[in-house]
């Protein structure tokens, strides 16, 4: 893993730095009191904010005492903790207005080579605003009206921070490594019959499933670990899966059956990439389009495979009328992998399998804030959003949430108005413009909370 960027909280005792602290970490880890001097020893936490991921260090209330003195010695540990940082936050407390120890500090700081942004804490209501104000005589920029007790002030927060945590553009963020070199997990359903335990069969090169003209033999979801000899040599571990036919729910009688189905939907919730296995001797069908929304719907990558294509009629067409067939029936999900494969010649299996880690690496893509916000502003400068009742609705920024499939978040004001064509014309941009090809991205709209709103 790269390492993360350091932020370190500084100021004098009792400004609330360890609420801070706490709210960046979201756990009290920082014992927070209205006792002054609590902080004694600097403490380290991994922070997420908004995105954003940073080291964060609390530390001690800086005072001038001699340093031999506890208090001196926690100065120390204040200056040390400057010095190895990215940046520093020095808080001040709005409310209670500078006093002579935060004008210590800043000359302190000023003396250093440690960036500073300078956060009044304690801003919420009328109270902090001359606070505020005469935090512009300490020499640093703006600063940032701010509540930690409340989380007023995030986004604020989050603009001044970002030029320093973000990650170098090009930088990659790495997986944790059981998902990374992990065993690629792919699950294969489709309706009975579409010759899935075949191509398994075929995959592995022995007939480890039982297959037959019959539809419905396979019940169980069987998971079967297996090396992939790629074309340039690699080993690559996957995790087949293979699953019951799914038809539909309304022909579902058997108790059998049905718990056979459910099986195979809880192998879907488990996989990475699921293969959904179309008879090419039968085409599209109405049940084929459910399968994939549910697919798509538990935020699984998806993968259409167009089995027993060596006995297929009039391929060209039947390729073409299958592709049309699919970007209108799962517009939510274009320009899915549509690829041809015989379970029974081996025909496009290394392909599939290609195409399937290809599709993994996509879903588990990480983009950072700043990259994701240059192309963020290139979008709605293009097509800005509209202004329903001619009152503007502001699209602030954006921040990918996680991974596994895609989600992010999208923070402004009056976004419960966004028209949902808006939100499509994003997502699409993020697929399309970001690397995410056709796998599920989620999009989240999120509106600053108004503290008087009850």
């Amino acid at each position: 893993m790269a390492k993360l960027p350091t932020v370190v909280i500084i100021g004098r005792p009792n400004v609330g730095k360890s609420t801070l602290f706490n709210r960046l970490v979201g756990k009290k880890l920082a014992l927070v009191d209205d006792r002054p001097g609590v902080t004694r020893d600097r403490r380290e936490g991994d922070a997420t904010m908004l995105g954003l991921e940073f080291k964060i260090i609390d530390t001690a209330g800086f005072e001038d005492e001699d340093p031999h003195s506890l208090p001196g010695r926690m100065r120390v540990q204040t200056q040390q903790a400057v010095a190895g940082a990215d940046v520093a936050l020095f808080m001040i407390d709005a409310r209670a207005g500078l006093m002579p120890l935060d004008e210590e500090i800043a000359r302190w700081l000023r003396s250093e080579s440690t960036p500073v942004i300078l956060l009044a804490n304690k801003a919420e209501g009328k109270a902090g605003e001359h606070g505020v104000m005469e935090a512009f005589s300490l020499g640093f920029a703006e600063p940032v009206p701010f509540s930690a007790e409340h989380g007023e002030g995030m986004a604020d927060l989050f603009d001044a921070l970002l030029p320093y945590v973000d990650r170098p553009e090009g930088e990659a963020e790495e997986e944790p490594e059981d998902e990374e070199n992990g065993p690629l997990k792919l699950a294969i359903v489709g309706r009975p019959n579409a010759g899935k335990s075949t191509l398994i069969n075929r995959i592995l090169g022995e007939q480890r499933m039982i297959t037959g003209p019959e539809a419905g033999i396979t019940r169980d979801s069987i998971a079967i670990d297996w090396m992939w000899s790629a074309p340039d040599g690699q080993q690559r571990p996957v995790r087949l899966i293979d699953t019951a036919g799914m038809r539909k729910k309304a022909r579902v009688q058997d108790k059998l059956e049905k718990l056979s189905v459910a099986d195979a939907l809880h192998a879907v919730d488990f996989a990475e990439v699921v293969v959904l296995l179309l008879d090419a001797t039968l085409g599209l069908e109405a049940q084929d389009l459910k399968i994939a929304d549910k697919v798509l719907q538990e935020g699984r990558a998806l993968i259409i495979a167009l089995n027993k294509w060596d006995v297929a009629e009039n391929p060209p067409t039947l390729f073409q009328g299958i592709r049309t067939a699919l970007d209108e029936g799962l517009a939510q999900a274009k320009g899915l992998p549509l690829l041809t494969v015989s379970g029974v010649t081996g025909r496009g299996l290394d392909q599939l399998l290609q195409v399937a880690f290809e599709t993994r690496d996509a879903w588990s893509k990480r983009v950072s804030t700043g990259i994701l916000n240059r192309w963020f502003e290139k979008a709605i400068e293009a097509n800005p959003p509209p202004a329903p009742g001619g009152k503007r609705i502001k699209l602030r920024y954006m921040t990918q949430a996680k991974t596994r499939p895609p989600g992010f978040i999208l923070f402004g004001t009056r976004v419960d108005q966004l028209p949902e064509s808006y939100r499509r014309y994003l997502v699409n941009g993020i697929k399309r413009d970001l690397g995410f090809g056709a796998v599920p991205v989620r999009l989240t709209l999120r509106a600053p909370r108004n503290p008087f709103d009850r």
